[in-house]
């Protein structure tokens, strides 16, 4: 049972992705092909499997600490910040990116 254009619609209107009506055909032909590829995957015996939540499974932070080196070479404040556009207290200034309207954070 494949995604009608109705469903295919829903699915365009929720992730506000605009579709022309050719469009909308292209996609619900495409989704359908895509769902019927993955149809074999549904035959797997799968009782007492559990869920792989993430596949590389106990998967820690790399990164190192934000910590002063031992030669002690962090930039002092001045400099850092001496060609930034904008700057607000210890910190650079750049443009908001998630539209919600304040303005500058």
């Amino acid at each position: 049972m494949g995604l009608t254009r109705k469903e295919v619609r829903g699915i365009a209107e929720y992730a506000r992705i605009a579709l022309t009506e050719a469009e909308l055909d292209e996609m619900t032909t495409y989704l359908n092909e895509a769902i019927e590829l993955l149809q074999p995957i549904r035959e797997y015996n799968l009782t007492g499997v559990a869920p792989t939540f993430h596949p590389i499974g106990d998967l820690s932070n790399v990164m190192a600490a934000d910590e002063l080196d031992a030669n002690d070479r962090a930039l002092e404040l001045g400099v850092a910040l001496g060609n930034a556009a904008s700057t607000q207290g210890r910190a650079f200034r750049v443009p908001s990116i998630l539209g919600d309207g304040g303005g500058d954070r």
